[in-house]
């Protein structure tokens, strides 16, 4: 068993944030395993994919250029990744948590009968000792999440199959890069030798894509409103704030169920992961749930009228009282001293 592979997805040319950041990680798990980084991208028009991985870290990149791979349909990318990596014989595989990879990841692994852990929070290295049939395993990838409805915390092993398959939701992982100057090899593959005729027997004829009207990932001031906030004209407190501070809003998944802010600003373990500068907590009583999507923040202010939520044991600053004596005063304040 070889090297760590992550598959990177790629729009209009653009590597995608939850690629690098897997790069990020992966250059981290390689150097552990004593092995080499590898990515793989798969599309058309990929000349300029190099030179936004390498800076990563990245040994090899596999490139697959032709027109028919993009945009993503599932039996090609499925056919490519299998046949290359039943060749190469990752230790361990990557791929985002996103539409395209929570397609491709389980027929890969399926495939392959490798096994795959959705949606980690964490991974690592260790070992394991199986007293059972007393073996011990070394250099096993830890693939930990949230299970039962996020009541626990889960670490995941597979210490038969290869490669061991993970999926990591974006923003999850930190996007840094390690060198500007890191070269790599790149391969270019023969495409034909990878793919039949069958493999297009779905074509995409037409594309609608709407771009999100919300920034929650790239802003570096959230608030973020829970069940506490009380009502939807409540949370007009929220935008009136962050409009003065110039940050996003967001909400718990209560606040999206109860109707109080809309689905595409849920922040959370079944929403957005954000790590912003500050993050203002209103209303928010702090299930793991949650804390999950949350718990990178550089500032996190909570706002709660009770003083024993959960959600206060990792915020720096709590102020307790009501959202309604609150945000006014805040809102009052920052309006007078901002410049």
């Amino acid at each position: 068993m070889n090297n760590l592979f992550v598959y990177c997805e790629i729009e209009d040319g653009i590597v995608a944030d939850v690629s690098l950041e897997l790069l990020t990680k992966g250059r981290t798990l390689a150097t552990t395993l004593g092995c080499k980084l590898e990515a793989v991208a798969i599309g058309e028009n990929l000349d300029n994919i190099g030179e936004q991985v390498f800076p990563f870290g990245i040994d090899t990149l596999h490139l697959f250029d032709d027109s028919r791979l993009y945009p993503y349909t599932s039996l090609p990318h499925t056919s490519i990744l299998i046949k290359l990596f039943e060749d190469e014989k990752p230790q361990v595989a990557l791929m985002g948590a996103t539409s395209i990879g929570r397609d491709l990841g389980p027929r890969v692994s399926s495939a392959l009968f490798s096994g795959l852990t959705a949606d980690c929070t964490s991974l690592e290295i260790g070992s394991h000792e199986d007293k059972k049939e007393g073996k011990t395993y070394e250099n096993l990838l830890y693939q930990i999440r949230p299970a039962f409805g996020g009541n626990i915390v889960a670490t995941i092993i597979n210490p038969e199959c290869r490669p061991q398959m993970a999926t990591v939701r974006e923003g999850v992982m930190k996007k840094e890069v390690l060198d500007t100057n890191y070269k790599g090899e790149t391969r270019k593959y023969d495409v034909n030798e990878y793919i039949t005729d069958a493999d297009f027997v779905v074509s995409v004829i037409d594309r609608q894509i709407e771009k999100s009207k919300t920034n929650l990932k790239g802003s570096p001031i959230i608030i973020a409103g829970g069940y506490g906030v009380g009502s939807k004209e409540n949370f007009q407190l929220l935008y009136d704030l962050a409009g003065v501070i110039g940050g996003e809003v967001g909400g718990s998944r209560a606040a999206v169920d109860a109707g109080f802010i809309e689905h595409e600003r849920q922040i959370g373990q079944t929403g957005v992961t954000v790590r912003p500068k500050l993050y203002i907590a209103c209303g928010i009583s702090g299930q793991i749930q949650h804390i999950a999507g949350m718990q990178e923040s550089s500032i996190i202010i909570s706002i709660n009228n009770d003083p024993t939520a959960p959600i206060n044991t990792i915020a720096d600053y709590v102020i307790t009282g009501t959202i309604e004596e609150v945000l006014p005063k805040m809102i009052k304040y920052y309006k007078q001293n901002m410049k």
